[in-house]
């Protein structure tokens, strides 16, 4: 089956903020209510497709491609949280600039929603987190092998790995997620992925963001920006996730996270690991809808 032929069409559009070209993918007709979805870490805002296709009601769902990802500009100086949040703000500023915005962010884009929500709640209405609920605890011991790290990588010019065809780069999304059709795991090769020269596929985000970050993520600073949220919150966890940050905490340590948010609900979702749009985007689409009516 072409999946593609059963898509929901899209448009993209590009602004200048904060001195980079920002690209944003739009579904949807402009007066109906705009929902934002914010992608993860290497990953790149056509990859809600599947949930958008989901979706029952009618919405302007507004996706970006973060800064060094996808067809968004790199950033030459490397890559820093408080400018993801300021290019939040841009965009909000943009598409909602009078209501509260209804935020949905997987894993890395859940980070960033959740702590803008907490800088400025006067903002975000509605928040979804999709498994994003922070990395794991560092301690200021870690500091000196992260910094000596840095600097290591520094010198060393950063690159992803290059395929032979878009069939081999789907092959190796398929056999790290099992969950993937053969139809899916094509479609999101296109999307992750583009042709630089004959027989060379290689990653569209930029290869700077495999080094390491010389700032070690505090997750109490976290916490102080969650207890500052005033926006209903939906936690979504994928429930054969394996990884994520959160799954290294003791339970007292996981009970601190969630007990920082003044209204939070919290859910799972079978069957899924931590790309959960991918893996079920019905069931994540019916609990985002869920919850935001």
């Amino acid at each position: 089956m072409d999946i593609a032929a059963t898509m929901k069409p899209s448009h993209s559009a590009f602004h200048e903020f904060n001195g980079l070209r920002h690209h944003v993918r739009i579904w949807g007709p402009a007066g109906a209510p705009p929902l934002f979805l914010l992608h993860g870490w290497m990953d790149v805002s056509a990859s809600f497709q599947f949930v958008v296709d989901e979706l029952r009601r009618d919405w302007q769902v507004i996706a970006p491609d973060w800064r060094g990802f996808g067809l968004s500009a790199w950033a030459e100086h490397g890559y820093w949280f408080p400018d993801y949040y300021a290019d939040l703000d841009a965009l909000l500023a943009l598409y909602s600039p009078e209501q509260p915005a209804q935020i949905v962010g997987h894993s890395m884009g859940g980070v960033i929603a959740g702590t803008y929500a907490g800088i400025r709640p006067d903002r975000v209405g509605q928040l979804v987190s999709l498994e994003g609920f922070g990395l794991a605890r560092t301690t200021p011991a870690d500091a000196p092998g992260r910094y000596r790290r840095w600097l290591s990588e520094l010198s060393e010019e950063s690159r992803f790995r290059s395929y032979h065809s878009f069939d081999a780069l789907a092959a190796r999304l398929q056999r790290e997620n099992p969950r993937l059709s053969t139809e899916k795991a094509q479609y999101i090769a296109r999307i992750w992925a583009r042709e630089t020269a004959p027989g060379v596929i290689e990653m569209f985000s930029d290869p700077r963001h495999k080094r390491a970050n010389p700032v070690l993520f505090r997750v109490e600073e976290l916490i102080a920006c969650w207890r500052e949220v005033t926006a209903p919150t939906l936690w979504v966890y994928g429930r054969n996730s394996e990884g994520t940050g959160y799954l290294k905490d003791t339970p007292e340590q996981l009970a601190e996270r969630k007990n920082a948010f003044r209204n939070l609900r919290e859910t799972w979702v079978e069957d899924a690991g931590h790309m959960l749009h991918h893996d079920q985007p019905a069931a994540v689409a019916r609990l985002i809808e869920g919850f935001l009516e």
